[in-house]
């Protein structure tokens, strides 16, 4: 979400188009099996803006921010009579020399601050009221490196979609209608065998990324003996038409266990250019010539998400019931005429999500 400045507005949930932090979480889980553990799940949810606040109140300056997605099986629970046009789990991808795995999770909590110690503060309080209903699958704490560069030494995310082109690019739009605003969300951690990359001559580098490593100049693609990461990483349609997608990869690590690697997370408003894009790194275009760099990253996890707009997030108790649902509250009268008495037990004619309410301000 952004103000009429084109500043970020801080503490809100489903930011999507904020931008790059100094410090992110990347927090995927399981929900439980029974009823009640759905319903304690979106009892949180319903509150995320107030668990925001809670924290972000302590340091404007830290703008803190959280995206929830929801996996497909995950939004069938929450929502069994309506799902986002493309919405279905992860699909692995197979070439002959790299695969991409579908580990699968049914919540991701993007969180992102300008403070490590926010972000830590929210995911523990999340973590806390969610308690015993899910269980972590996945917990990555990734850093801003430098210049935005990940731990190959090169500048990341030098592509993303800015100004107008950003919302076009990452969020739903009137293709899906009831899901605009809302965004198509991929993940995958990859490792890096940081040895043999840097036993390669920094040209080398350069031509499986498709930039110079100093100045992040793209490199003349019609003189690449093969396609560099730049050159599969970019999406054209049969029209000609390119496809941006946002994304907001991190680098983390821990060197004491040797452990180096990049988070990558993509927002789409169309799940299909994420999915192309991992199948031209994966098995090349044309087949054969895969990415280089998977070469020297693997791919360890990978899971696909919705994340709603936070209009729908509101609703999500409401998506729970069929359109025809007998058990649900009526529509709330008019107000009765002033020589008539109230009627008693007025219907509610609230979300039940819990206390989260819109607030004044634009949304994504």
């Amino acid at each position: 979400m952004t103000g009429a400045s084109g500043d970020r507005v801080p503490i809100d949930a489903q930011s999507v188009d904020a931008p790059l932090s100094r410090s992110a979480v990347f927090l995927t889980l399981t929900i439980g099996p029974d009823d009640d553990d759905l319903a304690a799940v979106r009892d949180v949810l319903g509150d995320l803006d107030g668990l925001l606040k809670t924290v972000g109140f302590r340091d404007l300056g830290a703008h803190l921010s959280c995206v929830v997605g929801f996996g497909a099986t995950a939004w069938d629970r929450f929502s069994p009579f309506a799902r986002p046009a493309e919405l279905h789990p992860f699909r692995p991808v197979s070439g002959a020399v790299h695969h991409a795995p579908s580990t699968g999770g049914d919540l991701l909590f993007h969180i992102r601050g300008e403070r490590t110690d926010v972000c830590f503060e929210f995911e523990r309080l999340l973590l806390a009221a969610l308690g015993e209903h899910v269980r972590v699958v996945d917990e990555v704490a990734g850093f801003r490196y430098f210049d935005t560069r990940d731990l190959l030494g090169f500048v990341d995310g030098t592509a993303n979609p800015v100004a107008q082109d950003l919302a076009a690019s990452a969020l739903v739009g009137d293709d899906d209608p009831q899901w605009a605003g809302g965004s198509y969300v991929v993940v995958q951690k990859y490792l890096h065998d940081l040895d043999a990359w840097n036993a390669l001559g920094t040209d080398e580098q350069e031509r499986i990324i498709g930039r110079s490593k100093s100045d992040n100049v793209e490199r003349d693609s019609a003189t690449e003996a093969r396609p560099s990461h730049k050159t599969l990483a970019t999406i054209v349609d049969d029209e000609g038409v390119e496809h941006d997608v946002l994304r907001d990869n991190m680098p983390f690590g821990r060197p004491g266990s040797g452990e180096y690697g990049t988070y990558f997370i993509g927002y789409s408003g169309q799940l299909w250019v994420l999915e192309r894009m991992l199948d031209r790194m994966f098995i090349g275009d044309p087949p054969g010539t895969h990415d280089r760099l998977l070469d020297f990253s693997r791919a360890v996890t990978g899971a696909t998400f919705f994340a709603p707009s936070r209009d729908r997030l509101l609703g999500l108790a409401d998506l729970a019931r069929a359109p025809s649902d007998p058990s649900a509250p009526p529509e709330p009268s008019a107000p009765p005429e002033p020589s008539r008495p109230t009627p008693p037990d007025a219907p509610d004619p609230g979300l039940g999500i819990g206390s989260l309410r819109r607030t004044e301000g634009p949304t994504p």
